[in-house]
This record gives structure tokens, sequence and C-alpha cells, in this order.
């Protein structure tokens, strides 16, 4: 039986390759800032994203995404902030700063379920 750590290591590895897939660009994993992790920071055409992930191994808990709290949204928010003043790429124009969630649900017989929220507020 795998630790929530390796659940979440892996959950966020399917969703790193889903972001790939659809065209984005992962700027960094697992930034630490101030009081926080951003699981992803990704690139989204010009816009900036904040990503959290999030990985259930069933539905047992509820939907993965139900964890995201207003709270972690702040949260987030301040560190996707904190992030940009530290690191933002100067080879592009951001024109758009984005929180996501990502719900990814383990199944011990296949693919994974991947889910992109996007916009979350």
């Amino acid at each position: 039986m795998a630790t929530n750590v390796e659940t979440g290591r892996l959950g966020e590895m399917h969703a790193a390759r889903s972001i790939a897939e659809q065209g984005g660009e992962i700027l960094a994993r697992n930034w630490r800032g101030n009081r926080g992790e951003l699981d992803i920071v990704a690139r989204d055409g010009s816009a900036v994203v904040g990503i959290e992930v999030k990985t259930r191994t069933s539905l047992r808990f509820g939907h993965p995404a139900e964890a995201i709290t207003a709270r972690k949204i702040q949260t987030m928010k301040r560190l996707l902030g904190q992030w940009l003043s530290e690191h933002r790429p100067l080879d592009f124009r951001c024109t758009e700063i984005r929180l996501d969630v990502i719900s990814v649900l383990l199944s011990p017989r296949g693919e994974p379920t991947v889910e992109h929220l996007r916009g979350v507020s």
C-alpha cells in the first residue's frame, strides 16, 4: 500500500503529463514559498497558472477537488504572487494569472482519471 506522499507524487506526475499533453509548459514543481507550497506552476499560452493537485485512490472520502477550501485558494493566490515576484519569466508577456485544480483518481486496474478545473476562485 502506497503512503500518502507516494500517492501525491504519483498524482503530480499524472497531472504534469496531462498539462504537457494539452500544450502547457511546467515552470516549477513543488515550489516552496513563505508558509506553503505550489504543486505546479505552469504556463498556458500567455497565462501563468498556479496548480494544486489532489489525488485519491477512491471516492470514499469524496472527490479530490472537494478538499480545496477557501483558505487553500487564498494560500495559492498568495504563493503564486510570491512566485511571480521572484521568478516571472522575462521571455513572455503574462496577460493572465490563474489558479487551477487538477484532481487525480488512481485506479488499481488502469489509467487514472485526471480532471482539470480551470480558474478556481
